[in-house]
């Protein structure tokens, strides 16, 4: 291949994984885009089968995991080969997919896909107690830290409570919700459904975040007009007190007044006089009395 045209190719893979998680539609268009320039690569074309059954095409991506197979020997795509099948109403082959000769080669983790599949195969079959069966292995009560198990422990416990089996199922999903770290599996509120509870999710609730703004906002509206009024009631004190020593002032100044206190601090003359007339006779009364 040109070294041009293996760099083209290798930038929609790494654009193809880079939308993977967020978006599988745009991850599968990538992928295509590269099968397209590359069709004979089997990289290219496991990239287009996994994105074409994340992103829900189903018929397309089992074509694709069948030519994995074919050009690269990998048979790990089984699980989700027969879960395309599945997908597509087609339950037994799904299951004649999970007895493949080529399974007892696959890893620990397929081979827990595998079983998950065949469960659920079998309740799309309506054989309900076969599915709980199929789930009743050794690996529901290992210790480890294996990304399957919650995923094995909650379909054990959807299958049962399916069965009408409610108190296991309740101990199954909550043993799930114990190893499932990310929650990715929703075990815990499956639990809590069979409790009676209810889960909200505050971060998905659209008219729960408008609600807690518009009162966040009328809590400030309150709070303004509050410290306004709180302004208002001081300068109402300040203006009262202002008008009580003005009064106490005017008190002081009668009381000055009526004692003939000057405002420098001495005596007015007048209010002297005042106060003489009525004691001191005028003086010719006084000759008067001096002559006789």
């Amino acid at each position: 291949m040109p070294r041009g045209l293996a760099d083209l190719v290798a930038q929609h893979l790494v654009a193809s994984g880079r939308f993977l998680d967020d978006d599988p539609e745009r991850a599968y268009l990538h992928a295509r885009t590269a099968r397209r320039l590359a069709a004979r690569l089997g990289g290219v074309r496991e990239a287009v089968a996994i994105t074409a059954y994340l992103a829900e095409h189903y018929d397309e991506a089992l074509t694709e995991f069948r030519a994995v197979r074919r050009m690269t020997g990998n048979h790990e795509v089984l699980a989700m080969m027969a879960d395309c099948e599945r997908a597509l109403g087609r339950p037994e082959k799904a299951l004649t997919l999970t007895r493949d000769k080529h399974v007892r080669d696959l890893s620990e983790a397929t081979q827990i896909e595998l079983l998950i599949v065949a469960a659920g195969a079998r309740r799309d079959m309506k054989q309900t107690a076969a599915a709980i069966q199929t789930l009743e292995v050794p690996e529901l009560t290992k210790r480890t830290r294996a990304e399957w198990l919650p995923r094995l422990r909650y379909a054990y416990a959807d299958a049962l409570e399916e069965g009408g089996r409610t108190e296991e199922a309740l101990i199954w999903f909550h043993r799930a919700a114990g190893v499932d770290a990310d929650g990715a599996t929703g075990a815990a509120e499956r639990a809590a459904q069979l409790e009676g509870l209810e889960f909200t999710d505050l971060d998905e609730d659209d008219d729960y975040d408008d609600s807690y703004d518009e009162a966040d906002d009328e809590l400030d509206e309150a709070d303004d007009e509050r410290d306004e009024a709180d302004e208002v009631d001081e300068a109402d004190e300040v203006e009262d007190e202002r008008d009580e020593l003005a009064d106490e002032r005017d008190a002081a100044d009668d009381e000055r007044e009526a004692a003939g206190v000057t405002g420098d601090g001495g005596v007015d003359a007048s209010v002297v006089d005042d106060a003489l007339d009525g004691e001191v006779e005028p003086s010719g009364e006084k000759s008067e009395r001096a002559s006789e």
